[in-house]
């Protein structure tokens, strides 16, 4: 396969992956030559972390921080149309995926003969790895694993994807000491069309549903291995095993194994959750929206605080100082929150998770409008502005990163190696300055309703049509005490005051209404006097 042909295809699956989660998302990480990978990162190719379907998973270090990433490495050359398709299916799904528990793919960079998918480095082991030290999971802890894998799993079921390998190993912990779970490895993933069944058998037998075996099925085969995972959780041994064909006879008949001292000390609530997903007939069986709705789950989350509306003012201000900020510097958090770190990401992540009321992992008008409304007071205009202009993408929903862009300079302080990663992705052929054709490539022909040509403007102080790094940070640093920011908190406080003006009017007519009319003088006397009969 030529390097055109190859081009052509990648250039297929951006596109698509665009109209997924927005041109900013994909283009501000999609390197193409001049730029190499080698610019920004050291590889470490010794240093193998892992081994996914369509490749190995090496280390590699940042140039400008050090911190450790993750690579995998796509052959182009030389492989048949099959390979080919499946290398592009990987990439398009993984470009398209935002959410707080699935793996980070910070950059792609493509060359003639590779494609190199960097992404963030799971320091914290395998769900395998922590099973094999624990043996079994207290019923709290599975509880918590089984609830963070099943966000996964339905985010991206209704973003029409179906994972079709889903294991203990493949869900990582994000770092050393962490309980947070994340998805990896899409080597295997299909992007499927509801309605419709999938024939191709793949994935690894321990976890694989019947209808797999049968070779006609749908998304449903995630829910059986999810049932799958949570037994060997809560039972410390797998359900099915053996020689492959008495596996696959168990499997087909849903045949697991419950003759275990554990299975019977088991607390019914999660019997039921296991019980519930290793059902042989697909329609039967939960679905992950449903699972999420399961007693065992809600319970738990329940204990644990749950979904607590723990958004504090803080958040909403930095909501609405994105509102009041102007379209390029929109533009430019939008672009640095593909750099954050994962301890930055951590500051603001539980907030979207509480926003995120029906765990779809985007956030809807209603379900974003309802929190700023009946917690803080903002009227549903405003609340709808500040909305849309989160939404850079402009699908009618806020994606995990357009949320952590909001975050950014308020909730996430800025600093030097966030500008200049920002900067770099503007700077697409490496010149060192931003030209209007390299703010087109990464934003489109305009950016949050504006023209780039307006946009080029805002930050070309020495008006010659190009950005440099001095006017770039110089740009961004202005900003620091301006008159969005002060904009945004004065919403908040003028709602505030005037929800407490209401709560003070509304306290004044109960107390009217609860207190007892006083007696007139005259009236008291005569009852005195009557007393005194």
């Amino acid at each position: 396969m030529g390097a055109s042909s190859s081009s052509t295809g990648l250039d297929q699956v951006t596109e698509r992956a665009a109209k997924r989660v927005g041109q900013v998302a994909v283009s501000g990480r999609y390197n193409r030559l001049p730029k190499r990978i080698e610019d920004d990162y050291n590889l470490e190719k010794r240093k193998v972390l892992g081994t996914g379907y369509n490749g190995a998973v090496f280390m590699a270090k940042s140039k400008t921080s050090e911190r450790k990433f993750a690579v995998k490495e796509f052959r182009l050359q030389g492989v048949t149309a099959e390979k080919k398709e499946e290398l592009e299916t990987e990439a398009e799904i993984f470009l398209s995926m935002d959410h707080p528990h699935v793996a980070r793919l910070v950059d792609v960079f493509e060359c003639d003969h590779s494609l190199n998918l960097v992404m963030e480095c799971m320091e914290g082991g395998e769900l395998f790895d922590r099973v094999r030290e624990k043996k079994t999971f207290s019923n709290n802890d599975a509880a918590y694993a089984v609830y963070q894998m099943l966000l996964a799993i339905n985010y991206i079921h209704k973003r029409g994807v179906v994972h079709r390998d889903l294991k203990l190993e493949n869900f990582l912990y994000e770092s050393k000491g962490s309980d947070h779970l994340k998805l990896i490895d899409f080597g295997f993933s299909h992007i499927w069309e509801p309605n419709t069944t999938m024939a191709l058998s793949c994935g690894t037998l321990s976890y694989v549903a019947p209808e797999v075996l049968r070779k006609k099925y749908t998304s449903q085969c995630d829910m059986w291995s999810l049932g799958v995972i949570t037994f060997i959780l809560v039972c410390g041994y797998m359900p099915f095993s053996g020689a492959e064909s008495a596996q696959v006879k168990a499997i087909k008949e849903g045949s697991y194994k419950t003759d275990k001292t554990a299975w019977r000390k088991l607390s019914s609530e999660p019997k039921e959750f296991v019980k519930k997903l290793l059902v042989v007939n697909e329609k039967e069986r939960l679905t992950a929206e449903q699972a999420l709705a399961e007693p065992w789950i809600v319970k738990h989350q329940e204990s644990a605080g749950g979904k607590s509306e723990g958004i504090d003012t803080t958040t909403v201000e930095a909501l609405c100082s994105f509102a009041q900020a102007s379209q390029f510097k929109r533009a430019c958090m939008s672009v640095m929150a593909w750099s954050l770190t994962n301890e930055e990401r951590i500051l603001v992540r539980d907030a979207f998770l509480e926003m995120d009321k029906d765990n779809t992992g985007v956030l809807t008008v209603d379900e974003f409008k309802d929190v700023l409304t009946r917690k803080f007071q903002i009227n549903n205009e405003e609340a709808k502005k500040i909305f849309d202009a989160v939404d850079t993408a402009k699908n009618e929903e806020i994606h995990y990163t357009e949320f952590l862009a909001a975050m950014v300079s308020t909730r996430i302080s800025v600093h030097d190696e966030m500008m200049y990663k920002a900067f770099k992705r503007f700077d697409v052929d490496g010149t060192a300055l931003i030209s209007m054709e390299n703010l087109q490539s990464v934003l489109g022909e305009s950016f949050s309703g504006a023209e780039v040509e307006k946009l080029m403007q805002e930050a070309d102080t020495s008006k010659d049509g190009q950005i440099s790094y001095p006017e770039f940070i110089a740009y961004l640093k202005a900003d620091a005490n301006s008159e969005h920011q002060l904009a945004a908190t004065k919403i908040i406080d003028d709602q505030i005051k005037k929800s407490s003006q209401d709560e003070q009017e509304a306290a004044r007519e109960l107390k009217v209404i609860a207190e007892p009319a006083k007696p007139k003088p005259a009236e008291k006397q005569k009852s005195s006097a009557c007393v005194l009969l």
